[in-house]
């Protein structure tokens, strides 16, 4: 599989930018998509961001507004730190 550099949808939906260029949307979505290995990696930067927010002494609500998630993200996060320590 070749790897390609994403393209980026400008703030447009899928569904626009495959209508305004004859695609398909799953075509639209496989070339804006980014890498999955981009993926894990900035995943586990916002974890990492998540555990030492946490060891601040910040709420999972603070914690949420701070690194820009749910507040279930942050909740999961952490359980998942717990189960894997």
């Amino acid at each position: 599989m070749t790897t390609r550099e994403r393209i980026p949808r400008n703030g447009k939906t899928a569904r626009e930018v495959a209508e305004k260029t004859g695609l398909s949307i799953r075509t639209i979505m496989e070339w804006t998509a980014e890498s999955r290995e981009t993926y894990l990696s900035r995943a586990e930067q916002r974890r990492q961001k998540i555990r030492e927010l946490r060891k601040t002494g910040l709420s999972m609500r603070a914690i949420a507004a701070e690194v820009g998630c749910s507040v279930g993200t942050v909740h999961n996060a952490l359980a998942n730190d717990r189960k894997n320590q």
